[in-house]
């Protein structure tokens, strides 16, 4: 496990403040934020409802901005601060561009696929390993997904009345 420092809960902070604008949006409130030597290069939430775009998960819409805005596709040096644990599609994109180090908030039982239900980035015949810290500012990552679900269960019940 690697340490978690001041500005590992400041740059969480930073991911926390784009997913809570993702409802508004129609939008799973998940966020990410990816800094390289203390510059944010992305902060992002998902774009899927909006782009209709399955592929538009927070994680791998700032891995793209990342890589344009670095002109490289490798990402390495680079930390990623996302909301909710990763699925495998994000864990393969983290790997795949060469993302040194993971920070999340809370797990996914579901789709978690940095040690929930599978752990790509601990998988030894990958050819990149991610670093990989879990649970930083869990409670609050965790009630903004609940509050986001409880509502839309809620307006659900309500049209159905």
């Amino acid at each position: 496990m690697s340490f978690i420092g001041d500005k590992d809960l400041e740059y969480m902070q930073l991911a926390l403040e784009q997913a809570r604008r993702a409802p508004a949006l129609g939008e799973v409130p998940i966020a990410a934020v990816l800094v390289l030597d203390g510059q944010v290069l992305a902060q992002v939430h998902n774009f899927r409802e909006i782009w209709q775009d399955p592929t538009a998960h927070a994680e791998v819409v700032a891995i793209r901005e990342a890589a344009t805005k670095l002109g490289s596709w490798r990402l390495t040096g680079t930390t990623m601060y996302v909301t909710v644990e990763p699925c495998s599609m994000c864990a393969g994109a983290i790997i795949q561009s060469r993302i040194t180090r993971l920070v999340f908030g809370t797990k996914d039982p579901k789709a978690g696929a940095c040690g929930s239900v599978f752990n790509l980035p601990d998988e030894r015949r990958l050819n990149h390993r991610v670093q990989v810290v879990g649970g930083v500012l869990e409670r609050e990552s965790q009630e903004l997904m609940q509050a986001f679900f409880r509502g839309l269960r809620d307006g659900v019940s309500e049209r159905a009345g």
